[in-house]
C-alpha cells in the first residue's frame, strides 16, 4: 500500500510507514525516560541479534558506540562490549575467524536476554 500511495496520498504515509516498520518487527518504541529509553534499546538490539535480522558486528558496534557509553559501561553489557571490540578490531592473524567472533557475539546476545528474562521471571 505504501508503495502505491499517489500524490494526493502522501498524509497517509508516516502511518503505513510505521505500520510497515510494525509488521517487519523494526519498529522500536522507547520509553520516555532516557535512560531506560537506553535498556530498552539495548534489549532491542540484542534481540535483533538473537533471531538473526542483525548482524552480530553491527549489533554489537550499536550497543558499544550507542548505548553502553551513554550508560556509563554497566557490567551487564560487558560481554557485548567486548564482542563488539574484537569484531570491530579482528585481524587474520589472531588465529580465531571473524565468523568464530559472529558466533560468540550472537551467544552473547542471547544470554544477555536470558538475563533478562530470569530476571523478569523472578520477580
Amino acid at each position: 500500500m505504501l508503495a502505491g500511495l499517489l500524490r494526493s496520498e502522501e498524509p497517509e504515509a508516516p502511518g503505513l510507514s510505521d505500520q510497515v516498520l510494525e509488521e517487519l518487527g523494526l519498529l522500536f518504541h522507547p520509553p520516555a525516560d532516557p535512560r531506560a529509553a537506553k535498556w530498552a534499546m539495548a534489549y532491542w538490539v540484542a534481540g535483533q541479534i538473537a533471531d538473526g535480522s542483525l548482524d552480530p558486528a553491527t549489533g554489537t558496534h550499536l550497543i558499544w558506540a550507542d548505548i553502553a557509553y551513554d550508560l556509563g559501561y554497566p557490567e551487564e553489557l560487558q560481554p557485548l562490549v567486548h564482542c563488539a571490540h574484537n569484531l570491530d578490531g579482528w585481524e587474520e592473524s589472531w588465529g580465531v575467524s571473524f565468523e568464530e567472533l559472529n558466533r560468540e557475539a550472537l551467544e552473547a546476545a542471547k544470554q544477555f536476554l536470558n538475563k533478562r528474562s530470569a530476571a523478569t521471571a523472578g520477580d
